[in-house]
C-alpha cells in the first residue's frame, strides 16, 4: 500500500538534503570483441558500446522524469582493457581513444575499465596497458583507469606497485596544465570488486553477465539530516537511524535499477548503496561524524565515528534489496566534500588520520591532493600500506592521489563538478625506496587459505 507520508518525505530528501542517484553504470563485457588485429578489434569495441548503451542517457532522463529522482551520472564500465591489449598487441592507447570515441557519441560522463587486474603478476597485455595510462589519460576526457595490484588471496604485487608510483607522477606531469587531473582518474586497488559503478574505479569483471545494470545511490545530506533531528539519542540509538535512513535510499536506488532494466533490456545488477559525498553544501560524509558529535572530521573519535556509519549504512541497505554489492559503504575522498575539504584544510585531517579511516570505511585514501615533488617511490609506499589494509582486513581498499605540480602544502587544485577542490596535504618524506625496489609478492595472509 502507498504510503502518502513516505512519499512526501522522500521529495522533502531530494529537495532539501541532497538526494540523488549518483550513477546508473551500463557493465559491457568486450571479450566478444577480441581480435588479433587491434584495429579490428578498436572497431568492434566502438560498434558495441554504441550498440548496448545507446539509449542509456535518454533512459536515465526519462526515469529522472518518471520518478522525480535526479540521476547525476549516466556511465559505462567495460571489461578490463589490458584482457584486450594481451590479445591484439599494438598500442593500448588506440583503445583509449575508442573508448573516448563511444563516450561521446552515446553522451555518457565516463568510461571505466582502462585497466589491468595484476595483484598475482602480468601476463599479456599488462604491463603495455599500464605503462600506456599516463598517456590514454592525458589525452582523453572521458576515461577512468584502475589497476589492481593487490588482493587478501594472491598478496601484493611489489613490481606494480613500485609502478603504480611512478604512473601516477607521469600522469600528473602529462597533465599539469589541466590541474594534474590525469591522476584524479586512476585508481590504485587492493581487492577491487567486479560490479562497482563508481568511477574512477568500475570495471566490468569477467564473471559478470554480457551487458548488465548496476546503480549507485547517495545521500549523506539525507542521513546527517535524520541525525541532526534527535541530538539526545544514543550512539546505538543513532546507528539504528541510520540503518532505517539507508533502507530508504537504497530502495530508491533498487526502483531506479529495476526501472532502468526493464526499460534497456538488461539484466539488473546490484545496487552500491554508498555515501558519495560532492562538494555541495549539505551532502558530506564528515558533516555526519560531526554532527554525531565531533567536533570536526579528523578528531579523536572519527575512525569509531566512520565505523559505525559504515556498518549502519550496509545493515540498513541490505535489508532493502537482496543485490546490493559494488562498495557499499561510506566513501571519504577528500576534495568531493565539503566537511573533508574544510577539515583538511584547517589541519584537523592529516594522510594519516585518513588511512586509520580506510580501515573501516568504504574504499580508500581518495582525491587526495599531495605536493607535486612527492617521489613516485614515496606514492608507491602509500599504496602498499594502503593495500596491506585491505589485504589483512579482507576489505577493498584503494588509493586515487594526485600529485599537484609546481604546488606545496597549503595550496590548492580546483576541478570543478563533483571532484571538487582539494588543499595540497603534507605527506611524510621519509624515503621507502629500498622497501619498494626489492619488487617480488608480499605474500597473503594466513587468514586467506579458507577453501
Amino acid at each position: 500500500m502507498i504510503n502518502t507520508f513516505d512519499i512526501l518525505e522522500t521529495i522533502h530528501m531530494i529537495q532539501e538534503e541532497c538526494l540523488d542517484i549518483r550513477t546508473t553504470t551500463m557493465g559491457i563485457s568486450l571479450l566478444d570483441c577480441a581480435d588479433t588485429n587491434i584495429d579490428r578489434a578498436c572497431e568492434k569495441v566502438y560498434e558495441k558500446i554504441c550498440r548496448k548503451a545507446e539509449n542509456l542517457v535518454s533512459t536515465g532522463e526519462d526515469i529522472e522524469k518518471h520518478f522525480g529522482i535526479p540521476i547525476i551520472n549516466k556511465r559505462v564500465s567495460v571489461t578490463p582493457i589490458a584482457i584486450m591489449a594481451g590479445i591484439s598487441g599494438g598500442d593500448p592507447v588506440k583503445y583509449a581513444l575508442t573508448l573516448e570515441k563511444a563516450a561521446q557519441t552515446i553522451g555518457v560522463n565516463f568510461i571505466g575499465g582502462y585497466s589491468a587486474l595484476v595483484q598475482k603478476g602480468f601476463s599479456a597485455g599488462d604491463l603495455e596497458l599500464i605503462n600506456s595510462i599516463p598517456e590514454a589519460l592525458a589525452r582523453t576526457e572521458h576515461i577512468c583507469s584502475s589497476v589492481n595490484i593487490g588482493s587478501t588471496k594472491a598478496g601484493i604485487n611489489l613490481d606494480a606497485v613500485k609502478i603504480m608510483g611512478q604512473k601516477v607522477k607521469e600522469a600528473a606531469e602529462l597533465t599539469k596544465d589541466n590541474n594534474c587531473i590525469g591522476p584524479g582518474k586512476l585508481v590504485v586497488f587492493c581487492n577491487a570488486p567486479e560490479d562497482n559503478p563508481f568511477m574512477a574505479g568500475a570495471f566490468h569483471g569477467v564473471s559478470e553477465p554480457d551487458c548488465v545494470i548496476n546503480v549507485g545511490v547517495s545521500g549523506p545530506g539525507v542521513v546527517r539530516a535524520a541525525i541532526s533531528k534527535y541530538p539526545d539519542y544514543s550512539i546505538n540509538e543513532i546507528a539504528e537511524l541510520i540503518k532505517k535512513t539507508a533502507f530508504k535510499v537504497t530502495r530508491m536506488g533498487q526502483l531506479v535499477g529495476v526501472e532502468a532494466s526493464k526499460r534497456l533490456g538488461v539484466p539488473f545488477g546490484i545496487v552500491d548503496l554508498s555515501l558519495a559525498p560532492t562538494p555541495a553544501v549539505g551532502d558530506s560524509v564528515a558533516h555526519i561524524l560531526e554532527e554525531i558529535g565531533l567536533e570536526q572530521c579528523g578528531a579523536a573519535g572519527t575512525t569509531a565515528c566512520l565505523a559505525m556509519l559504515n556498518d549502519a549504512v550496509k545493515k540498513g541497505g541490505v535489508m532493502a534489496s537482496s543485490s546490493v554489492g559494488g562498495l557499499s559503504g561510506a566513501f571519504i575522498p577528500v576534495s568531493e566534500d565539503a566537511g573533508m575539504i574544510n577539515a583538511a584544510r584547517s589541519g584537523a585531517l592529516s594522510i594519516e588520520k585518513l588511512e586509520a579511516m580506510t580501515a573501516v570505511c568504504s574504499v580508500g585514501l581518495d582525491m587526495i591532493v599531495i605536493p607535486g615533488d612527492t617521489s613516485a617511490e614515496v606514492i608507491s609506499g602509500i599504496i602498499a600500506d594502503e593495500a596491506a589494509i585491505g589485504m589483512v582486513n579482507g576489505k577493498t581498499t584503494a588509493v586515487r592521489v594526485i600529485p599537484a605540480v609546481g604546488k606545496n602544502i597549503g595550496d590548492e587544485l580546483e576541478f570543478g563538478g563533483l571532484l571538487g577542490a582539494g588543499p595540497v596535504m603534507k605527506v611524510n618524506t621519509n624515503s621507502p625506496a629500498k622497501f619498494i625496489n626489492r619488487g617480488g609478492r608480499i605474500p597473503a595472509p594466513l587468514h586467506s587459505l579458507k577453501n
